[in-house]
């Protein structure tokens, strides 16, 4: 059906239907979140010619949709909305559709296993936004959100206990394609996480600009 798609009706699609979508989840997974994955994704396809970018771009904007049903199983649930999305027929067939619901399931960092498919991988990448002031806002954006009675140091305690499981060296954060920015980037992040001091200051930085009252 390859020959049958067209990539700006899908990603106008993907605008309308899609992307508000994202509305309803928490700060740190919003449109802004969705759209960069996107576009990461997109991006890094320039080195998979073999890639079929349509398949690509509607794996990357359903693959949090799983949200509306919790965290835990996001991403199984992200499979099954893409499976069960009959709009998608017109565009894919049911192997393709497979391969979206893979991707889409495939990407979570904590999935413990290897992504299935190359579209797999450039989502799972894709989703991992290595930036020491993105990672740390949008880790305590779901820490405000999902436990707000937590004070400040509840709120840095919960924060690097989960820089430290998923980041540090050994950490279940994996990265899949060499071509990227992030393994460099997350050198860098490793580097900021070992300095207290500094961790400290990026943590308490972004908790003020969170919670100021005005």
């Amino acid at each position: 059906m390859s020959e049958m798609r067209d990539f700006d009706e899908i990603k106008a699609f993907v605008e309308r239907e899609i992307i508000p979508r994202y509305d309803g989840f928490d700060a740190g997974h919003g449109r802004d979140h969705v759209r960069t994955v996107i576009s990461q994704a997109l991006s890094l396809a320039q080195y998979y010619p073999e890639v079929d970018c349509c398949i690509l771009l509607v794996a990357a904007a359903y693959h949090d949709l799983g949200l509306a049903f919790g965290r835990e199983q996001h991403h199984t649930h992200s499979a099954r909305i893409v499976r069960e999305d009959e709009r998608l027929r017109q565009w894919f067939n049911t192997d393709e559709i497979n391969t979206i619901a893979d991707a889409a399931e495939d990407h979570r960092a904590s999935s413990g296993h290897e992504p299935r498919t190359i579209y797999g991988r450039i989502v799972a990448e894709a989703d991992r936004i290595i930036d020491s002031d993105t990672i740390v806002r949008r880790a305590l954006q779901y820490g405000l959100s999902h436990e707000p009675d937590l004070d400040r140091e509840g709120q840095y305690s919960r924060l690097m206990a989960h820089m430290q499981e998923k980041y540090n060296y050994g950490g279940y954060l994996k990265l899949w394609i060499p071509q990227g920015d992030n393994a460099r980037r997350l050198e860098e992040f490793r580097q900021t996480l070992a300095s207290e001091t500094a961790f400290r200051q990026l943590f308490d930085s972004i908790y003020d600009s969170l919670t100021k009252r005005i």
